[in-house]
């Protein structure tokens, strides 16, 4: 079953060694892809790991590019992304304005780890072209007004 907002007593600012310690933890279930969640009900939580060059975290908002696209072994936007499958499932986000558990790439003590960023929604989105010249789906979210979020230091 699908959980929206946050999972047990994980916090924003929770850190995580790698996608595998996500899974377990039940904040992302899917060990590799960034978006989990169904055009049925939505998306339960999204990575930000710097996969896609149209991505920007910002601390107002963040401009996540959607789904598909991509050359798996460059990293580039090669064409235009569809509005299908996950892409519909952020799109049923913006309709219902569930909250979505946000992790971020970062780098922490000499590693690269996972960070809880907290709740967001979607608050707009739009089809545009991309840094590359490709048309993709551009999400914006901004930070849930579900409950108070504050930040915490623990290490899960």
């Amino acid at each position: 079953m699908r959980q929206f907002g946050h999972v047990g007593s994980y916090q924003p600012g929770d850190i995580f060694a790698n996608r595998l310690a996500l899974s377990a933890a039940g904040l992302h279930r899917p060990t590799r892809a960034g978006i989990s969640g169904t055009q049925h009900e939505g998306v339960d939580s999204i990575v930000v790991a710097d996969a896609y060059e149209d991505d920007v975290f910002t601390d107002e908002e963040i401009r996540y590019a959607g789904h598909g696209g991509r050359d798996p072994r460059t990293g580039k936007q090669v064409t235009d992304q569809l509005l299908t499958d996950r892409n519909l499932a952020l799109v049923k986000s913006h309709a219902t304005g569930r909250p979505i558990r946000v992790l971020r790439k970062v780098a922490h003590e000499g590693s690269t780890v996972f960070r809880y960023e907290g709740l967001f929604q979607v608050t707009a989105y739009e089809y545009t072209q991309g840094i590359a010249g490709y048309g993709i789906w551009l999400f914006r979210l901004k930070p849930s007004r579900l409950p108070e979020q504050t930040p915490s230091t623990r290490s899960a």
